[in-house]
């Protein structure tokens, strides 16, 4: 068991001084130690990933599809995202030049961060919101802005980007994430109008993530992409619309020119996709588009059984419009000590939730509760949280 040698130590990298490990997941590490939990924790489909992509793998595994694949993915696949986001937001993006297949969102994330960004240049983030956005920019050379929007029904306004902008002068991009993650909540239409004027009008890049755009519930998703095509950069993928968050599979879609630098970005990162989860993608899009209607009516029913269950027990929720995930206020007696409920929570009546505070700034007080779980989880999970405030009065 080798130990570092001492003459080396402390020589790591200093941007990872500041860096913390996700909240999220160690929050999540920490209650898995639990016997008998249940974990309503990190957002992952429990549904199963739809047969016909699966067997597209597995033919791809035994037709021995297995060397390096071209680096900004297999030509198919791009052809097939071309094609959906020519449904999805009216964009012709040109497979050839305008998409990269990533491992996953995740690092269309740090491949779109590093190709953008120099020293001093600065990213603004709405928060609440899935953390890795940040660490990845101080991980690229880049500072951020983190813009508070809880009074704001957790919803980034014109004007609060407008007053971010004015204060910081040396603002590169602007990220956004919806329907969002840990809210639920969706923009209309108007709204992404509004902010993509301020966008254009200060010359900065959108880069907008839209993994959860698939999984709406009685509204209709709406791409800033549609409107700004030569500021946005486009990233999602098929881990929350088709269960597939073990296969990796991500995109990015913009236009040529910034391309280029994020495709080379990715190449010296991962140098490639994995050939069987791009058979899998090839699959899921060109025949299994509507695959997300039956994980939709799924998780809509159980949000509103959640917010009901939610509702009686005398906590206030945000109402989300996609994604799967409760944004809960925490009991008035804890105060803004979010963790400190979860913790309560989870080791008193085994019951794992994710601290809000885990999501940025807005996100103290607030607990998130993902209803990717089986209904007997939800059930279960509901029935121990209502005898844990019960018995905490």
């Amino acid at each position: 068991m080798p130990e570092l040698s001492a003459d080396l130590y402390g020589t790591v990298s200093h941007k990872l001084d500041a860096l913390q490990p996700s909240g999220i997941r160690e929050f999540n590490k920490e209650v898995s130690k639990i016997p008998g939990i249940i974990k309503l924790t990190l957002g992952e489909p429990d549904m199963a990933t739809p047969e016909h992509v699966k067997q597209a793998a597995i033919r791809s595994i035994e037709e021995d599809d297995s060397h390096y694949a071209p680096q900004k993915g297999k030509l198919e696949l791009r052809k097939a995202i071309s094609k959906y986001l020519k449904k999805a937001t009216g964009i012709d993006y040109d497979p050839e030049t305008e998409i990269v297949v990533t491992v996953g969102a995740t690092e269309a994330i740090n491949a779109t961060l590093y190709a953008i960004t120099n020293p001093g240049d600065k990213i603004a983030i709405p928060t609440p919101v899935f953390s890795l956005y940040w660490p990845v920019a101080t991980l690229a050379d880049a500072d951020y802005i983190l813009m508070n929007t809880a009074k704001d029904g957790f919803k980034l306004t014109p004007q609060k980007l407008k007053e971010t902008i004015k204060e910081n002068p040396t603002i590169k991009a602007v990220i956004l994430n919806y329907p969002t993650n840990p809210t639920g909540v969706e923009y209309s239409e108007d709204e992404i109008r509004a902010l993509a004027k301020v966008i254009e009008e200060n010359h900065l890049y959108v880069i907008t993530d839209e993994i959860y755009s698939t999984l709406t519930y009685g509204v209709k998703h709406f791409s800033i992409a549609s409107l700004i095509p030569e500021r946005a950069i486009y990233i999602s993928g098929l881990s929350k619309s088709h269960a597939m968050t073990g296969y990796r599979l991500g995109y990015v879609a913009g236009p040529a020119k910034i391309m280029a630098e994020i495709g080379k970005v990715h190449g010296l990162m991962v140098t490639t996709t994995t050939d069987s989860s791009q058979a899998a993608a090839i699959e899921a899009l060109e025949h299994g588009l509507d695959d997300p209607e039956q994980y939709r009516v799924v998780y809509q029913k159980r949000r509103d059984y959640v917010l009901k269950k939610l509702a009686e027990m005398g906590m206030q929720a945000v109402k989300p419009d996609g994604a799967f995930y409760i944004f809960a206020k925490i009991p008035a007696k804890y105060g803004q000590d979010d963790m400190q409920f979860a913790l309560d929570l989870a080791f008193k009546e085994k019951v794992g939730i994710t601290p809000g505070s885990a999501f940025g700034p807005g996100g103290e007080g607030y607990v998130r509760l993902s209803y990717a779980s089986s209904d007997e989880n939800l059930h279960e999970a509901m029935k121990r949280m209502k005898k844990f405030l019960q018995e905490d009065e």
